[in-house]
């Protein structure tokens, strides 16, 4: 009796506990799947860097087999380009640049958002950068900022629109890939490009050694 009691009063309490707690909503769950911390987003950006800039001869999977072969890796690091200074930019206007190089697809854009995006720098974690190329059929995106609505598009092939506060996710439109996003680093009052979380399109790696990088910056 004394233990039906005990857990009678365990079951209520929890049941209790639980209704005073709200249930999230769905435009709740939705931000906190598509957000990223600035901890997370970095930590995802090493790990994309290092997937990309390591390019591997396999052969020595089965040693003393005749395929056997000295592997090699070669180790590339993503330049680090400053774009412009912090106290220059203002809520909305767009800037472009090139990264990681300035050869083909590497045009790019920073915005200050004027509110919080993931991935985002600055005190407000409101500046971000992107490809400025649409992830479907690579067509240039350049005056496409939407400032009320924080997006980027519609591409003016077939109407594809990204959500710069939530990753560059596809929100409309054809395309099926996020926007590249550009990793941005301060320093002092700089700000600067350090990587990208995504391949460009049009490249089967973010990096194109023909010639070495000779953007300008700041």
């Amino acid at each position: 009796m004394s233990a039906q009691l005990k857990n009678s009063n365990l079951e209520d309490s929890i049941i209790h506990t639980s209704a005073d707690q709200p249930e999230p909503s769905r435009a709740d769950l939705a931000l906190n799947r598509c957000h990223l911390s600035r901890r997370e987003f970095l930590w995802a950006g090493a790990l994309s860097v290092t997937a990309t800039a390591i390019s591997l001869s396999f052969g020595r999977a089965f040693a003393g087999s005749t395929g056997e072969q000295t592997i090699q890796a070669e180790i590339a690091e993503y330049p680090r380009l400053a774009v412009c200074k912090l106290s220059e930019l203002k809520n909305d206007e767009p800037l472009y640049f090139n990264y990681p190089d300035n050869e083909q697809n590497s045009n790019c854009m920073l915005v200050k958002l004027g509110t919080p995006a993931g991935g985002g720098m600055g005190a407000e974690r409101d500046i971000v950068a992107y490809s400025a190329l649409c992830t479907h059929q690579g067509m240039p995106l350049v005056g496409a900022y939407r400032a009320k609505e924080k997006a980027l598009g519609a591409c003016p092939a077939h109407l594809s629109t990204y959500d710069l506060t939530r990753h560059g996710i596809i929100i409309s439109g054809q395309a099926y890939q996020n926007l590249p996003q550009v990793l941005l680093e301060q320093e002092g009052d700089t700000v600067y490009a350090v990587g990208l979380l995504g391949l460009l399109f049009g490249r089967n790696n973010n990096f194109n050694h023909a010639k070495p990088y000779s953007g300008t910056g700041v």
